[in-house]
């Protein structure tokens, strides 16, 4: 066989031996594809003012570099972080990281936060009491049910010298970690949501400053604020596959941006609200 042709045969069966080991479209023609950015955002809120701080400040600046944003609502915390779980939103806005964590050890869950955003905190209200009174012997007082944010109104009642309270993990913490209440404050445990609803029916209730808002109460009214720590202050939760994307990154620039952090400090209807570090 002359040297031309068994080189040009060499040739053949090389192209022929790469696409077998290939595989069918190894070959395809032009750059590869990569999959499209995505500009198509479903965010999920609970009642209070986490929707607003996000339409004033973060949607205009996403909406810059062509995002659409849907805005979900759920009547529960529990029901949000199932929807980001189960990928039916992308984010929810309503949490903090110690509620977070300690949904992700119950449900074996893995969602994370990105970024703080400013929160109101917990507060002490009443409407059978006048603004500066003191929580009386026997006074029915309300608190969130589930065992994080029991916790947080326990602190507060501490704080007032009105009960002390055993040392306990947030996720173990019940009404029966109260070890003195020399005034026989009557705790009234309920879902964290009704509490604005049980002012009617108890002389105090604790209430998280989203739902207190979300009622049309004032901080300023409050007869005594939590102590609020960074743990508590409420995050940006995602999946912990996408903390990374893209998307993920451009909320969390929005949250820092300087139009977010003018549009929050230009109203009044956040002055008390916890602000995280960037804001300061």
């Amino acid at each position: 066989m002359p040297i031309m042709t068994r080189l040009r045969f060499l040739c053949l069966l090389v192209a022929f031996t790469v696409q077998t080991f290939a595989g069918p479209g190894a070959f395809a023609q032009g750059p590869e594809k990569q999959a499209p950015e995505k500009k198509d955002l479903k965010v999920g809120f609970v009642p209070g003012p986490y929707i607003d701080e996000f339409k004033v400040g973060v949607a205009p600046e996403l909406q810059k570099t062509g995002y659409q944003i849907r805005y979900v609502e759920f009547s529960t915390g529990l029901e949000a972080n199932n929807a980001v779980f189960k990928s039916e939103i992308d984010a929810n806005v309503m949490q903090h990281t110690v509620f977070l964590n300690s949904y992700n050890e119950r449900q074996n869950t893995d969602l994370v936060g990105i970024v703080h955003v400013p929160t109101p905190p917990m507060g002490i209200y009443s409407k059978k009491h006048a603004l500066g009174e003191k929580i009386g012997a026997g006074a029915k007082v309300a608190v969130p049910n589930d065992p994080v944010n029991l916790q947080r109104a326990l602190w507060i009642l501490r704080d007032l010298g009105l009960i002390e309270i055993r040392d306990s993990k947030p996720v173990d913490v019940t009404e029966l970690d109260v070890i003195k209440n020399p005034g026989g404050i009557k705790i009234v445990p309920l879902e964290a949501a009704q509490a604005p609803r049980a002012l009617d029916d108890v002389d105090f209730a604790a209430i998280q400053g989203n739902f207190a808002i979300f009622s049309g109460l004032k901080l300023t009214n409050a007869f005594a604020l939590e102590k609020m720590t960074m743990p508590y202050i409420n995050v940006v939760a995602v999946k912990r596959g996408n903390a990374e994307t893209a998307w993920a990154k451009d909320i969390a620039a929005a949250y820092k941006s300087p139009s977010f952090k003018a549009a929050i400090l230009a109203d009044r209807f956040y002055d008390g609200f916890t602000l995280p570090d960037y804001m300061k």
